[in-house]
């Protein structure tokens, strides 16, 4: 498709003059129109179709200071070049007060001619970047205006907030949910509405980051009483979001409302608290059992016996403390080793005993289903070095664990009489055939070579790290 020529209307009552504009600008594929007077301007005007206009100050009947009056009156005006002669430069300064887009002092020689070229196209570049600008100005609101559409229709309460924080526009749903007109809602801060649930520190930091550090917040939870809504407890989410047409950088801030999702975890760890301390005092009444049942047996049946009871009390203790969690994908290692050395001591050993079992470990979670291996394999290292390494009946064990990359290591250590190197590479070679190396393939363990010292051994043991996060997202309750 062939673009139109640019059409000049020339208005001079110079007839010599306007022809040598004419002859100039056509040599440059301008269509250009000759009017002699301010009313033939108009009139050719009134049709429609000029691009410019080249307007010379004196004309018969009206000169060319009201003629550019007219012709800004119209719906659509073109830019105007005022054409003035050299020394009045006083009405140039009116005519661009008026309203035109540049002026040019004539001369009969023509010699005006490339500066009233330069105007015009700087005239016409600046129609063209008005028209674009006026384009995506449109374009921009009516993207706005459908995404207020899409938004409206998300049930999700959200905001959108300059810079300061004040609301520039909000969603029909959280209007609606938090009772707040949209005229009481704009330009005010979120902190600032309703009973000032919001205004809490730690989130106005993080918001105070999202759009310097373009640092977006991810499931802020905050719990509280609201107006109408009773005790409710919403996931904040924000993201730094750009709006084209006015350069803007604001902030989207969407509140998920996770109440009934929240009173079905909170009902669910409570039952599985429940379940877990009904678990494990049957577990201690086993445990009870067997106690009185070793005691009539003949020694090496009772030590069986007594074997058993002491795997079972370590599956006690897990659901003991599972029973006592705050959430129950994971169980504190520190804690657990702890339980589990207090229930040897207490049921192995007694209070007469020369061995000590002490624990040092780092502040490290275990996922719930390979605690019970965990348990069951330090047990069994306990209770091998209870057995084996104090012949004189003195003694400490050390349990422990500590992360080291991706891994974490657990320590079972005692100063007995030690174990010889081929002693150990036998334990090694038995993995398959005995309970240590069943409970560390359970783990996805693998277990570390060490050397005999003169005094007592070390057996580590390395799994992989915690696989489901000890913690729930970030809350805050009022």
């Amino acid at each position: 498709m062939s673009v139109p020529p640019t059409r000049i209307l020339y208005i001079d009552d110079d007839p010599g003059l306007c022809r040598l504009v004419q002859k100039d600008l056509e040599r440059r594929n301008y269509v250009v129109e000759i009017a002699t007077d301010g009313a033939g301007g108009l009139a050719r005007l009134a049709e429609g179709g000029i691009d410019v206009v080249a307007l010379d100050h004196y004309m018969p009947d009206q000169d060319g200071l009201v003629t550019l009056a007219h012709i800004r009156d119209l719906a659509e005006p073109p830019p105007v070049i005022y054409v003035t002669a050299t020394q009045e430069g006083h009405v140039a300064v009116a005519a661009l007060k008026a309203g035109a887009a540049d002026y040019v002092s004539k001369d009969v020689q023509g010699e005006f001619l490339p500066l009233l070229r330069r105007a015009i196209d700087a005239a016409l570049d600046a129609v063209l970047l008005r028209r674009a600008k006026a384009v995506a100005e449109a374009e921009s609101k009516l993207n706005w205006q459908l995404a207020q559409c899409i938004v409206d229709t998300i049930r999700d309460p959200l905001v959108v907030l300059e810079q300061d924080m004040t609301i520039v526009t909000a969603s029909k749903a959280f209007l609606t949910i938090f009772g707040i007109a949209e005229a009481d809602a704009q330009g005010r801060r979120v902190s600032e509405l309703g009973q000032r649930q919001w205004d809490v520190p730690a989130l106005r930091d993080l918001m105070a980051r999202v759009l310097p550090e373009n640092k977006p917040i991810e499931s802020f939870e905050i719990e509280d009483d609201f107006p109408g809504l009773g005790r409710r407890v919403f996931n904040l989410n924000a993201r730094k979001i750009f709006r084209p047409g006015d350069h803007a950088h604001r902030i989207l801030l969407v509140f998920e409302d996770i109440s009934d999702r929240k009173q079905r975890e909170r009902d669910a760890q409570m039952l599985t608290n429940e379940i877990s301390h009904r678990i494990k005092n049957n577990l201690q009444l086993i445990v009870g059992l067997i106690a009185y049942e070793a005691r009539s047996m003949v020694p090496p049946s009772a030590k069986g016996y007594s074997a058993m009871q002491g795997r079972i009390g370590a599956i006690a203790q897990l659901y003991d403390l599972i029973s006592q969690s705050s959430f129950g994908q994971t169980v504190a290692m520190d804690v657990y080793l702890r339980e589990i050395a207090k229930t040897m001591s207490a049921g192995l050993l007694g209070t007469g005993s020369g061995i000590t079992i002490e624990v040092s470990a780092e502040a490290l979670h275990i996922d719930a289903d390979r605690a019970v291996p965990f348990g069951l394999l330090v047990n069994e290292l306990a209770t091998n070095a209870i057995k084996h390494a104090f012949p004189t009946g003195a003694g400490r064990i050390m349990l422990g664990v500590t992360q080291i990359g991706g891994q974490i290591e657990l320590t079972v250590a005692d100063d007995g009489i030690g174990m010889k190197d081929k002693d150990l590479a036998k334990l090694h070679e038995k993995r398959g055939a005995n309970y240590v190396a069943i409970f560390v393939r359970q783990l996805g363990g693998t277990m570390v070579p060490s050397r005999s010292n003169d005094i007592g051994t070390v057996i580590r043991i390395r799994i992989p790290v915690l696989l489901i996060p000890p913690a729930d997202p970030e809350c805050v309750a009022a």
